[in-house]
């Protein structure tokens, strides 16, 4: 009998081909052999390389003055979920406007605009933040948390139209949030390579924050869950990096023992000024941020510290509840 023919053939050549679990999936030389180039990020202010957004259009038509609500000062819509923070329909050629103007910076300081589609019947997907967590080597789809009355509105289903155009693009996913798991990417930032946090709360559930920490887990990476306050959504209304080892702060939202870690790890809290929405803004690189013109006192004061701060009109876009940091999310970043 042929040596070919035993049983004891398949294995003896397969133990000449072992298999390898090293270099890691996240090693640079293999995200480029097997995805073409290297994915994600290792902390929140490396320089911004590639970066997903969704330019405000028609699925905002449905935001009309009918459903002012003068309680809240907005336009809001229970059922639909949606609100916006004027007792006028938005002004959409004005939004694109400023959301081109936003891109164009980027564009502008070497970074690529990836832009991806939605139905419209989701209002908010300009948001693009929320929608996933870009990590080391990939992404993790996020799970987000409005339905809507009918199961076809509110924010639940732009995970699908991301998700879809990061696998076009070739971006490895490495998890999707399912089961009960809610989990919204502007609640989550990483503080350093080792170290992130999430805000918990209302938006961001116990079974959805098991799940990143899966995956962080293997990434060497602590995941710090920090409790926000009230009906707060994300923690990035609380904290934004805007330098290694230096972050923006607003501490009324944060509890004491996570400003008393920021120092622990020799990170440097930045007071934002009161009178504006300074936290709504992206590192551009280190030290290098892209934020709204309406934060000027804020601005001055990273100026003084040394901060670049390159300011554009975002007036319109922040009435529909977030700013350029929302508008965002991070595809690629220098270590």
């Amino acid at each position: 009998m042929s040596l070919k023919d035993t049983p004891q053939y398949y294995h003896m050549v397969l133990q000449r081909i072992p298999p390898k679990s090293t270099p890691v999936f996240e090693e640079e030389g293999m995200q480029e052999r097997v995805w073409g180039r290297r994915w994600g990020v290792h902390n929140d202010v490396g320089r911004l390389r590639a970066v997903l957004v969704h330019r405000p259009g028609a699925e905002m038509e449905v935001m009309s003055e009918d459903k002012y609500d003068p309680t809240i000062e907005a336009l809001i819509d229970d059922r639909e979920q949606w609100y916006f923070r004027s007792d006028q329909a938005p002004d959409i050629k004005k939004m694109q406007e400023e959301h081109d103007g936003m891109t164009a910076a980027m564009r502008d300081h070497g970074v690529e605009v990836v832009y991806v589609d939605c139905s419209p019947r989701n209002p908010n997907a300009m948001f693009t933040r929320d929608t996933a967590m870009a990590v080391k080597g990939g992404v993790v789809i996020g799970r987000l948390g409005p339905v809507g009355e009918d199961h076809g509105t509110g924010r639940r289903g732009e995970e699908a139209y991301v998700a879809r155009k990061i696998a076009e693009i070739g971006m490895p996913i490495l998890r999707t949030i399912h089961g009960e798991g809610l989990m919204e990417g502007g609640s989550f930032c990483f503080l350093d390579e080792h170290h992130a946090a999430v805000g918990t709360g209302f938006r961001q559930n116990p079974a959805g924050v098991d799940q990143l920490r899966n995956v962080l887990e293997h990434q060497d990476v602590e995941l710090i869950e920090v409790p926000l306050v009230g009906h707060s959504l994300h923690i990035d209304g609380a904290i934004v990096m805007v330098d290694y080892q230096r972050a923006l702060v607003n501490v009324t939202r944060l509890p004491f023992w996570f400003l008393d870690l920021l120092r622990s790890l020799d990170i440097e809290p930045i007071d934002v000024d009161p009178r504006d929405n300074a936290l709504n803004c992206i590192a551009l690189a280190p030290g290098k941020l892209l934020m709204p013109d309406s934060a000027r006192w804020t601005g001055d004061k990273l100026d003084r510290l040394g901060f670049e701060c390159i300011q554009v009109p975002y007036d319109e876009c922040h009435k529909h509840g977030g700013s350029i940091h929302c508008s965002t999310m991070p595809l690629v970043r220098d270590r």
